[in-house]
């Protein structure tokens, strides 16, 4: 699976001339948490929420509410947003682009094709792909079958569950310690309970 299957195509950016103000607002009315900072079509630089709430004054401050919104106002998204922005480009393989976010220890990465923004890939898009993985939106039962890494493993499984007409409509599989697999899958069709019981009777470990 690639980048570009789950990235968000419709980016709301800012200017680096943009004042904060705008950019919370727009962040706020777009319920997002993000903004990639766009000038001339290049990528200057990024601003998330939490540069925002860092730029504002203090709680404690004695400035008063039109002295406040007048401050920030002259405060523009290029003075507090990140410059060095980590990118990828849409055929990036999705786990790639995961541990690309978690070693940056970053929420997301614009998808560009060379300087022309694509898109943009969040951590809830990569959510959502892990839940299309799980087969959390596919239809059937979930069925678990645990078992030793071997050869021909797949195909015994596959063999007794296609046997009672059934459609796999989702696979993914654990790894455990000692070479051993748990292998998530939703079987959709009247004879579920039958594949189960002959999947048992095979000398499977099988939970629904």
């Amino acid at each position: 699976m690639y980048v570009e299957q789950f990235m968000t195509s419709q980016v709301f950016t800012v200017k680096p001339a943009d004042n904060i103000l705008a950019a919370r607002d727009l962040m706020k009315s777009k319920n997002i948490s993000r903004l990639p900072v766009v000038q001339g079509g290049r990528i200057t630089g990024i601003v998330t929420d939490g540069d925002l709430r860092t730029a504002q004054p203090s709680s404690v401050t004695t400035l008063s509410r039109f002295e406040m919104t007048e401050l920030l106002s002259k405060v523009t998204v290029a003075s507090v947003a990140t410059k060095k922005v980590v990118v990828c480009p849409p055929h990036t393989l999705l786990e790639d682009a995961a541990a690309t976010m978690r070693r940056q220890k970053i929420g997301a990465l614009p998808v560009v094709d060379g300087e022309k923004l694509l898109g943009i890939i969040t951590e809830n898009d990569l959510l959502d792909a892990f839940l299309d993985v799980m087969g959390a939106h596919s239809p059937g039962v979930r069925v678990v079958v645990q078992t030793q890494d071997r050869v021909g493993v797949f195909q015994q499984i596959t063999t007794i569950i296609l046997g009672f007409g059934l459609d796999i409509t989702s696979m993914a599989v654990y790894h455990l310690p000692n070479r051993k697999v748990q292998i998530l899958l939703r079987l959709n069709g009247d004879g579920a309970e039958d594949a189960v019981t002959a999947l048992r009777s095979a000398g499977f470990d099988v939970s629904v």
